[in-house]
């Protein structure tokens, strides 16, 4: 799929990065990205998604823009509160860049459409903010198949990762799955809200924006992968630490004791 001449104005920047280039660029053009949530992580991750040139982004998330969320959905604008989400985002992609195609979905995600909505993407990337749909689309792109890039925020720490869970390692042991690194959710009520326990606004444009360099990274095929590595920022001392994680061979998808078809959404 050739760069048309505006293209080629507009990615100049990453045109002439060895790592990057035109096929890289039109790795990216050919894309196709699922962006589940379009709230604090979500609004910059779907920003430079846009401005790196994806050619299909997805959208999914259920919300309505509140007044509340402006401090740090910057996707959203004070016109656009009352609207759902995936449309405010839908419409300030078409601003950006008008090469990208969007598909928005209004919908909650559940363990029962979770597998429909990832099937038709090649990478997911996931800033939701409740254990329960990060579990749902977890569960569901290792069953499709489908990377996944994860991140959480709190108040002033945030996280993020890559999964694999479909693959192996250089080692020939599988790639860890979400549930390696989290084996099951809190207890409702243990971990408060972000209504209830605020977040700080740059925050999430840091960790959105490390979302989309981790989606772009894997797209284009630059860089050491998160995979089995999970990046932790601290923004209260400014420090950036990463730990490894493995596949626990006890966990429910890809475990010793685990059946291949064992869809917990089934």
């Amino acid at each position: 799929m050739p760069l048309t001449s505006d293209e080629i104005d507009r990615y100049a920047r990453h045109l002439v990065l060895r790592d990057v280039g035109g096929p890289g660029q039109a790795k990216l053009k050919g894309a196709r990205v699922l962006v589940v949530g379009a709230g604090g992580l979500g609004a910059p991750l779907i920003q430079y998604l846009a401005a790196a040139g994806v050619g299909t982004i997805g959208l999914v998330d259920h919300d309505t823009v509140s007044l509340s969320n402006l401090q740090r959905q910057v996707v959203h604008g004070t016109p656009d509160v009352g609207s759902l989400k995936v449309e405010s985002a839908a419409r300030a992609i078409l601003r950006l860049n008008p090469h990208v195609a969007t598909e928005p979905s209004a919908v909650q995600v559940t363990p029962g459409n979770a597998r429909e909505l990832v099937r038709p993407y090649d990478i997911v990337a996931d800033g939701t903010d409740n254990f329960d749909t990060r579990y749902a689309v977890s569960d569901a792109c290792f069953f499709e198949r489908k990377p996944l890039v994860t991140a959480a925020l709190g108040q002033f720490d945030g996280s993020l990762t890559t999964i694999r869970a479909h693959e192996t390692g250089p080692d020939g042991r599988p790639n860890p799955t979400y549930r390696c690194l989290f084996p099951s959710p809190p207890p409702p009520g243990s971990i408060p809200t972000c209504a209830e326990a605020g977040v700080l606004g740059a925050l999430a444009g840091v960790m959105g924006s490390l979302m989309a360099m981790e989606v772009i990274r894997e797209i284009v095929g630059f860089g050491e992968s998160l995979v089995g590595r999970l990046l932790m920022v601290d923004a209260r001392s400014m420090r950036f630490d990463t730990i490894r994680y493995g596949w626990d061979e006890t966990n429910p998808l890809s475990g010793t004791r685990s059946a291949p078809s064992a869809d917990p959404a089934l």
